[in-house]
Order: structure tokens, then C-alpha cells, then sequence
């Protein structure tokens, strides 16, 4: 199939890097010269596990340009991928995903009926209004023709967009025809039959089931992006909210996810205790719903709440080190990763990030390590008082205390024994409970995790004195 894909970004990038891989014909359009320049270069502007080797597989049915003359009139599918910023008020800016319908509906001609796709994140209604965009555009242009547009909800994971895109749970498509069914349906058919040979690197799962191909409505598959965005958001910050009641009574969260999650009702994943989650997509899809919760007079208290836990999660951190040190003004505080996931230079409202900006605010010396993002974080955060630190030694190097905030695989064995001679004194905030808390605590260590039990701080504070730490 002929395919067109509108946006260079996440989505649009690894969405037609893959159909390109399963044999489709992929255009894909960006007005962004100098992404496109990069990618024609054989680089990629974005970090995303395996994407520069894929492209390198499919560069023969995938390519990239900024000119709209490239627009394929026999193209089956048009996928508009663009961006949809948070306005102030919550609400999704869906500037770009209009401008888009606009110049389709200038560059179709007549009698071409691709099946257009919306694949950004967008409020229920879009799928309609970007028709009526595109059927307005083509009157004034003395066409007269319905357009099929269809809403496509990605549910990829940032760092594991590939490998998500390839292996599916479900594949979901809002229509108005079976007409426009039936073209995505084949669209997708080898990912729905697995039917490929897997990429190098992003071999197939054991056991893999394959997807399901679900087709419903167009509201009901653009509310579906939201409200699993927002179920996923709150079952975070659910188990944090266990975490903090945990260490109050003697609990272990570990142990507590443990048992809930082998509830298969349940399950384990996203409860893993943590400071909170981050990313373009949780925050920015919540404040979207209480939006049009509010436009439609339905109060979404659950997702508020979820948003506000969120915040609180974050100060954990903060109070952690309170107790620990009490005054924190002149305290020098390390930051293990900036990124708000491993595998992924994306800043956007990452944890770290806010915490950082906390402990500015208290006086505290902050230094920071994260290989993936320090430049990034300077270019895009020039208000934040950091010293970007070039290596893990630098970074342990005279602090008070280490706050690990992204479980980067290099930060799990780093020679910590080594590193906590470096500082003023051994405290380690586990801020993911991804470290080895026996092998921190035998290398002199107060560790910290999240929602786990300890001594008071006095007691392991004078064991310490004791040893000399």
C-alpha cells in the first residue's frame, strides 16, 4: 500500500519506519527542513531503541521530504502525526492537526480516496471536525466528495516504540464505513498475523499472542487513548500512595505490588513504586480529559486526584532528605539521570526535573549526571542552577547525598563502594528501588528507597558515626 505519514516525531517516525519495514510504500512529510535533512542523512533526530537500524532495513520503501508537491495522490492511507500541545487551560492545541486538513483537502484531487488517519493524540470529536476541514477544502475548490477519516490511537511506550509498534496488545481503529475498516485492516495485516520476520534486535516474544484488531466508533476509540493513558497514570500513583503508607507502617511496597499484581485481575505491571510519573504523554492526556470533562459538566475526580498525587510523589523526595539532613541550604545534592525513563532523552516534565527545581529553591548545590540528556537539559532548562557533571565519579564527588531519579542500566552497577568514599557523607535515595540495597548498605551506604521500612534516622545515623562514615 501507498502510505502517507504527516509528522517526524515519535510517533509518526516509528509508525512509518515499521509499515516501511512490513512492505509498505511510506511518503512521510515534515515542514521541519533540518529533520529532514538528518534523516535523509541516515541519522535520526530522535533516541529510540533500534530506530537508526530499522531505517537502515527499510530505506528503500520509506522516504523523506519537506516539499508538500511530494504529496501522493494515489496514496491509500494519509496518517496525520503531527504535535498536540497542552494549552493553559488543559485543553489539546490542535492547531497543526488543522492546518494538516487544510492542505489535504487542498492537495487531494478528485476522485482520490485515501483513508485518512488521525494517529496524534486528539479530544473526542476530531475525527469529525478534521473531515469537515478536508470536505469544506475540497468545495471551495469545486469538489464535491466525502472524505473517510478514521481515528488510530498509538499506545507506544517512549524508549520501546518499536518494539511496541511490532508486537501489539491490541490495534484499535475508529470508522464510520467498513469501507475505511477494511483498508486498515489490510494496512495492518502483517502486524495483526505476524506474519514478519522480526527485525534484528526486536525479536519476537515467546508466546506471543497475536493482536486484536478492534474496530468501533470514532469518539469511542479517540476517548479509549485517554482513558487508558489515565488508568495507567493512576495505577502509578496509587501504588506510591501505598509506598508512603507503607513506610509508615512497617510495610515493604515491594512486597505489597507483589502480592496485589499476582491478582490477574490486577497484574504487576505499572506498580512499581517510584517519585511519580513523567513524560509527554500521562500529563498531558490527563489535564486533556479533565478538560473536556469540564466542557461537558462531568467532574473526573479520580483523574484530578491522580494528577495531584502525582505532584506530592515528587516532594517525597524532597522531605527524604529534609529528614535526613534537616537544613538543606548549602547541602550539595547529586541527581543520577534527568530523563523522565531510561532509554530516552525526553526531559518533558520528567521528575527530576522538578525536583531539581525544588532544592534551587532551598538553597541546596545541585550536580547532575545523566550521559543521554545533560546537554539537552542545559539547552532546554537554562533557568536551573546545575553542575552537569561528566562522569558518576564527578557526581559523587563532595555530595551530602545521592538521589538516583532514573533507572538507567548503568546506574545498577556503578562501583558504588568506590563512589561513596567520594562524598561528604553515603546517603543514596533510591528514588526507583532498582539498587542493591544489601551491597549499598554493606559499602557504609544509608540507603533510601520508596515505600520500604527502616531504622529511625538517628539510629542508623550513630551507627554510622560509629564506623567512622
Amino acid at each position: 500500500m501507498n502510505v502517507i505519514i504527516i509528522g517526524s516525531g515519535y510517533v509518526g517516525l516509528t509508525t512509518g519506519s515499521a509499515l516501511a519495514y512490513i512492505g509498505h510504500n511510506v511518503t512521510l512529510i515534515d515542514k521541519d527542513d533540518d529533520k529532514i535533512k538528518c534523516l535523509n542523512s541516515g541519522n535520526v533526530p530522535i533516541r529510540e531503541r533500534g530506530l537508526k537500524e530499522l531505517l537502515n532495513e527499510a530505506r528503500a520503501t520509506i522516504r523523506f521530504t519537506s516539499d508538500w508537491d511530494d504529496f501522493d495522490q494515489q496514496a491509500d492511507v494519509v496518517i496525520i502525526a503531527v504535535g498536540t500541545p497542552s494549552k493553559e487551560n488543559g485543553d489539546a492545541d490542535l492547531t497543526h492537526v488543522e492546518e494538516v486538513a487544510a492542505i489535504i483537502g487542498q492537495r487531494l484531487s478528485k476522485g482520490a480516496y485515501p483513508v485518512i488517519v488521525n494517529k496524534s493524540t486528539v479530544p473526542v470529536g476530531t475525527a469529525r471536525r478534521v473531515g469537515s476541514i478536508i470536505e469544506q477544502t475540497l468545495r471551495r475548490r469545486g469538489i464535491f466528495q466525502n472524505v473517510h477519516v478514521a481515528s488510530n490511537p498509538e499506545f507506544l511506550r517512549e524508549g520501546e516504540a518499536l518494539f511496541d509498534t511490532f508486537y501489539p496488545d491490541r490495534i484499535v481503529i475508529g470508522v464510520e464505513s467498513q469501507a475505511a475498516g477494511d483498508v486498515l485492516r489490510r494496512l495492518y495485516q502483517p502486524l495483526i498475523a505476524q506474519d514478519f520476520i522480526p527485525p534484528q534486535g526486536l525479536p519476537r516474544p515467546e508466546r506471543f499472542a497475536e493482536p486484536t484488531f478492534f474496530s468501533t466508533d470514532q469518539a469511542s476509540a479517540e476517548l479509549i487513548k485517554y482513558a487508558a493513558n489515565a488508568f495507567l497514570a493512576m495505577k502509578i500513583s496509587f501504588i506510591n500512595e501505598f509506598a508512603n503508607l507503607a513506610e509508615k507502617v512497617g510495610a515493604d511496597i515491594a512486597e505489597v505490588a507483589k502480592g496485589m499484581g499476582l491478582d490477574k485481575r490486577i497484574g504487576p505491571r505499572y506498580l512499581q513504586a517510584g517519585i511519580g510519573w513523567g513524560g509527554s504523554c500521562f500529563g498531558k492526556d490527563t489535564r486533556a480529559i479533565l478538560h473536556t470533562g469540564r466542557q461537558y459538566d462531568c467532574e473526573m475526580r479520580l483523574v484530578q486526584a491522580t494528577i495531584d498525587s502525582n505532584e506530592r510523589q515528587r516532594e517525597q523526595v524532597v522531605r527524604k532528605l529534609k529528614e535526613h539532613m534537616k537544613a538543606l541550604r548549602g547541602r550539595t545534592i547529586g541527581i543520577l539521570g534527568l530523563s523522565f525513563k531510561p532509554n530516552t532523552d525526553d526531559l518533558r516534565d520528567s521528575p527530576a526535573i522538578a525536583i531539581i527545581r525544588h532544592l534551587n529553591e532551598l538553597g541546596a548545590h545541585v550536580k547532575a549526571y545523566d550521559p543521554m540528556t545533560m546537554r539537552k537539559c542545559q539547552d532546554a532548562h537554562p533557568e536551573l542552577f546545575v553542575e552537569y557533571c561528566e562522569t558518576a565519579e564527578d557526581l559523587f564527588e563532595n555530595c551530602h547525598a545521592v538521589v538516583l531519579a532514573t533507572e538507567l542500566e548503568e546506574f545498577r552497577h556503578l562501583p558504588y563502594d568506590k563512589l561513596g568514599k567520594k562524598m561528604k557523607r553515603r546517603f543514596l535515595l533510591d528514588g526507583r528501588n532498582v539498587l542493591d540495597e544489601s551491597a549499598l548498605t554493606q559499602a557504609g551506604f544509608i540507603y533510601r528507597g520508596i515505600g520500604r521500612c527502616y531504622e529511625s534516622w538517628e539510629e542508623e545515623s550513630s551507627s554510622q558515626a560509629a564506623q567512622g562514615l
